[in-house]
């Protein structure tokens, strides 16, 4: 095993109600990091008496790891998961500041990734400072870009802040949406595709499972870091998530398209 400060950090916000495939996704980290021992996985939670447990189940698979818990802030009216997922993500930005990693890899807990997905992604990021490969969404079936497996070098990760904004009215702008704004205004240089063998589960140990493909043109455009930060501003002016309303059009007529091709 690797000793001293790790090359990458990998990290995953997680709660109780989301560890419903942790098993699974602790034994695909156990993988990782045998194919790539100079890494560690931070987990991070909102509910503090999670640690303990979370820091056990990280020992029984013998990963390099730790478990910490972060801080829930929100306004009283919210009640969107996101806040939690944006919480997460900043506390294991900050730990992996802290540690001098050169790079953050963001997973989620409800996937598992090529034992490989280290390696591709470093591969894919040279030239860059981003690099964010595609996955299935559980509604839909559906593929797109989240926070799911994102590679961030460390000079990138010093100009973002992981944070969402929940309208009154109940919309969301996640905070994978305001990372395009924050790389945008960064002038980082952002590459996306679909790279790494990735399975995203459900409860009852389903999963949507997507492999290494061409993205289409459409999904190009729509994913350019100038048009997410024009489509997160109007969502702010128009008060309502104009990119999450894209993405389900965009699903939909791709679909169209493949069966009139077929």
């Amino acid at each position: 095993m690797a000793v001293g400060k790790p090359d990458v950090i990998t990290g995953a916000p997680i709660c109780r109600r989301t560890a419903f495939a942790l098993d699974e996704f602790l034994a695909n980290q156990r993988e990782i990091q045998r194919a790539y021992p100079d890494c560690e996985l931070i987990l991070a939670t909102e509910e503090p008496d999670f640690v303990d447990e979370l820091r056990e189940r990280i020992a029984r698979y013998n990963l390099r790891g730790d478990a910490i818990a972060f801080e829930l802030v929100r306004p009283d009216y919210a009640r969107h998961w996101s806040w939690a997922v944006a919480g997460g993500r900043e506390a294991i930005k900050q730990y992996a500041l802290s540690e001098g990693a050169e790079y953050l890899l963001y997973f989620d807990a409800d996937m598992t990734y090529a034992p490989s997905v280290i390696s591709i992604m470093k591969e894919k990021i040279e030239g860059f400072d981003v690099v964010s490969s595609g996955y299935r969404l559980p509604r839909y079936g559906a593929w797109g870009f989240g926070g799911g497996c994102v590679l961030i070098n460390r000079k990138t990760l010093n100009k973002i802040t992981f944070r969402c904004y929940e309208f009154k009215r109940g919309y969301v702008i996640t905070e994978d949406e305001w990372l395009d704004v924050d790389l945008f205004t960064s002038r980082a240089r952002v590459k996306k595709g679909i790279f790494v063998p990735i399975k995203h589960y459900i409860e009852g140990g389903q999963y949507y499972a997507i492999e290494p493909q061409p993205v289409g043109w459409l999904r190009q455009l729509a994913n350019r870091p100038l048009v997410r930060y024009i489509l997160v501003r109007m969502s702010l002016l128009f008060g309502r998530n104009i990119a999450g309303w894209l993405h389900i059009r965009l699903y939909r007529k791709t679909r169209f398209l493949h069966g009139r091709r077929r």
